[in-house]
């Protein structure tokens, strides 16, 4: 399964910190996690911002992998790829409420 969320207004590296803290507090662990930040080829003082997240389940095995891109001033693109063996729905459901009660505001329509 795959989650898919554009935001306006919301910095990559605020939803890099709060995802992150959403998802380990459904009880897995965080393998691969990376940030990094480029500048924009037309603009030199603006930054875009790509971050990875991996997360394990028991037996370290991979179930949900997070990708964000975006600028603070501008668009941040949120994509969550899902193992739903090994996340199960409810967790997924619990996620989803933490990232909607926090960013819904928002995200784009």
């Amino acid at each position: 399964m795959q989650i898919k969320k554009t935001y306006t207004q919301v910095s990559p590296e605020l939803l890099y910190a709060e995802i992150k803290d959403f998802i380990l507090k459904q009880g897995v662990t965080l393998g691969e996690n990376k940030m990094e930040t480029y500048t924009l080829p037309d603009e030199s003082a603006s930054f875009g911002t790509r971050a990875t997240l991996v997360f394990n389940a028991e037996g370290e095995k991979e179930c949900l992998r997070v990708h964000i891109v975006g600028m603070a001033q501008g668009e941040t693109k949120l994509m969550i790829d899902v193992d739903e063996k090994l996340f199960p729905q409810e967790k997924l459901n619990a996620l989803q409420s933490d990232l909607d009660f926090i960013f819904s505001s928002y995200e784009a329509k």
